[in-house]
């Protein structure tokens, strides 16, 4: 592309967007709002997918010795454990530990243990951390049937049941992000449409005088990549004050929930919103101009 016809097409854009600043302003807005909607949702399906991995990954294996087990076997079995594949800690819960996390988790109510006096009914037990959480039944099942070994939990119906939740929270995700990217393509090559329309004559005597299609869509694709760029910052900014308010309200009443954190996550959402911005708004201007080439 040569310089002057690159001026060319730079000066038909500002001449384009200054004649008629109104349809520019309410598309930027258009532009500006959808992809902050989007945002707002690829902000949410991403930190659901934070939650998700970190719920996934808290899943431990219960593994409780035979009452009659030596501690030369018991030692072996942590020494077995150890050594299979997959596996991403090993960490030996006595029974004066076990009772303190009771006392812990009852809370207020943990007067109703002072019934048991000196008395500690719970057992030694062994948690066992996996690296994936798939491999948890492989692992537990393996572990059981170890010399000394009573039982290995894991709380099978709940983490059947978390898994099933975390599958259907990405997918959701997944297609509710689809769903709004294609409405946003939608509003936007409607709202760029308008200023196509407006210019319908135009284009057809430059087609008429000889025009190539690529000469006559450059402009209008360099403007609607100029609005995209415009509402994605927009909607960049809005989505930066949002996350930060979002996060102050969650940290100050679930303080360890597994938020992202703020930088750099927000910056690679903003880059993602400014791009996605730019595409659409290019995509949007082709399909609105296919029609009107056909002179």
């Amino acid at each position: 592309m040569r310089l002057r016809t690159s001026e060319y097409f730079i000066r038909e854009v500002l001449i384009s967007l200054r004649r008629n600043h109104w349809m520019s302003f309410a598309s930027i807005g258009t532009v500006a709002v959808s992809l902050f909607v989007l945002g707002v949702f690829l902000i949410l399906v991403l930190n659901m997918n934070r939650l998700a991995s970190t719920l996934e990954s808290q899943v431990q294996i219960s593994v409780y010795f035979q009452e009659d087990a030596k501690e030369s076997l018991r030692k072996k079995v942590l020494s077995d454990i150890q050594e299979m594949q997959g596996i991403e800690s090993v960490r030996y819960v006595t029974k004066d530990e076990a009772m303190a996390r009771l006392r812990e988790r009852l809370g207020d109510q943990k007067y109703l243990l002072d019934a048991l006096g000196e008395k500690n009914p719970l057992p030694e037990s062994v948690e066992v951390t996996v690296r994936l959480p798939e491999m948890v039944q492989t692992a537990a099942e393996a572990i059981e049937q170890m010399d000394g070994v009573e039982e290995a939990k894991y709380g099978q119906d709940v983490v059947e049941h978390l898994f099933d939740i975390t599958r259907l929270m990405r997918i959701f995700g997944l297609v509710l992000m689809v769903l709004l990217a294609g409405a946003t393509l939608f509003i936007i090559s409607n709202t760029i449409r308008l200023t196509v329309f407006a210019r319908r004559k135009e284009i057809a005597i430059m087609k008429y005088v000889g025009a190539t299609d690529w000469f006559i869509r450059w402009p209008f694709l360099l403007e609607g990549m100029v609005l995209g760029f415009i509402g994605g910052i927009l909607a960049a900014l809005a989505l930066r004050s949002f996350y930060a308010a979002m996060a102050a309200k969650i940290y100050s009443t679930l303080a360890f929930f597994p938020l992202m954190s703020q930088y750099p996550f927000m910056n690679y959402v903003s880059a993602v919103i400014v791009v996605s911005g730019m595409i659409i708004g290019t995509i949007g201007s082709t399909i609105s101009l296919k029609r009107f080439l056909q002179v």
